[in-house]
């Protein structure tokens, strides 16, 4: 049996659309204002200057003793060494992603269900995610949204396993997706919009989190 994995309330996504920042600078300012678990979120860059930057990304986050995992690239995640992946519903299997990076891996899924989410705990991985919980302008292609007693619904079919709450998420309604059920939050557009106040505004995030 894997030990659970102890998520950090604050989940942040890079995104160089949204910031207009590479994925190095955005993880910089990030680890500033106390993040410690980095998902890198990229869906346009070709595949050798991912793994360039991703690279990069991995030499700043150990430094700092922070976590990175790669969205959807199992292939990356294993070439740079990253600490694990997150998959989505038509990525590769969990099973297959645990097989090729091992037991040590930390490995994600998305859902966005209540059916999706119970089928997912018997899935090889170390977290699920549940959204979009509101709606969100940071990706398009979105299921429905489920709002807070969508996420209460899941909560109650998941048990233990670690609950990543995403979609529309802000410093507003942190506390109450936290109080619904979330184990953390996971934050792209509102961190990232300003790219010159990221370090500033994680800061003040996570002290929603211990007020």
């Amino acid at each position: 049996m894997r030990e659970t994995l102890q998520l950090p309330r604050l989940y942040p996504l890079t995104d160089c659309a949204i910031s207009g920042l590479s994925h190095t600078d955005q993880v910089r300012a990030l680890i500033f204002g106390g993040a410690t678990l980095i998902q890198l979120r990229e869906k346009n860059l070709p595949s050798k200057e991912f793994y360039q930057q991703a690279v990069e990304v991995l030499g700043v986050a150990r430094e700092h003793r922070v976590k990175i995992i790669i969205n959807d690239r199992v292939d990356v995640c294993s070439a740079v060494g990253a600490d694990g992946v997150h998959l989505g519903q038509d990525d590769l299997p969990p099973e297959a992603a645990r097989r090729l990076l091992g037991a040590e891996a930390i490995i994600g899924f998305s859902t966005h269900s209540v059916p999706q989410a119970q089928a997912a705990i018997h899935f090889p991985v170390d977290y699920l995610a549940i959204g979009p919980i509101f709606a969100t302008g940071s990706k398009l292609d979105t299921a429905p949204v489920l709002g807070l007693a969508g996420l209460r619904a899941v909560r109650k079919v998941t048990g233990s396993i670690p609950l990543v709450a995403i979609g529309g998420i802000t410093a507003e309604n942190a506390s109450d997706v936290i109080a619904a059920g979330a184990d953390s939050v996971a934050t792209i557009g509102s961190l990232l919009r300003n790219p010159g106040s990221i370090t500033k505004t994680t800061r003040d995030f996570l002290s929603i989190f211990n007020s």
